[in-house]
């Protein structure tokens, strides 16, 4: 694969997958960018080709996620401490922050749905996960952000 042809890749996706690495790493600078990186070597390593630039954008999602799940799930990553300085170079509202508490299933799904513009068909297709799982996350999401933003309002 051509060099320029990955940097061109780099740039049309990072913020995406930054954005998606955000959510599993809770702004912990370090690691998000050690995905990232990881996930672009794969590529370059395996010399991965694309139909087009839709199936380009779906698969990075899906690898972002899939490596960002395995990665979180590793005892190393339970004790780390949040890099609180990335908070600024993500613009975030407080409903994101919300967002970012929720269990990885209804995070993943509606940040795809809500901040990426994904339909629920497109969401069941790029996580090989069924149509009425992806209805049941974002219902399931967001009953436990009204949850937790009532509960803020009543404290």
């Amino acid at each position: 694969m051509e060099e320029n042809h990955i940097e061109e890749m780099y740039y049309r996706n990072v913020d995406r997958m930054y954005k998606i690495c955000y959510l599993f790493f809770k702004g912990n600078k370090s690691d998000i960018e050690d995905a990232i990186q990881s996930i672009f070597i794969k590529v370059m390593e395996k010399n991965i080709h694309f139909e087009n630039l839709d199936h380009e954008k779906a698969w990075l999602i899906v690898a972002t996620n899939n490596y960002c799940k395995n990665k979180v799930k590793h005892w190393w990553n339970k004790n780390k401490e949040l890099d609180f300085d990335v908070k600024e170079e993500i613009k975030k509202d407080e409903t994101l922050e919300k967002v970012l508490l929720l269990p990885d299933k209804y995070k993943t799904a509606i940040y795809m749905h809500y901040y990426e513009g994904y339909s629920c068909v497109e969401i069941s297709n790029i996580l090989q996960v069924p149509e009425n799982t992806i209805y049941s996350y974002l219902h399931k999401g967001r009953k436990k952000l009204k949850e937790m933003i009532e509960g803020e309002e009543n404290a």
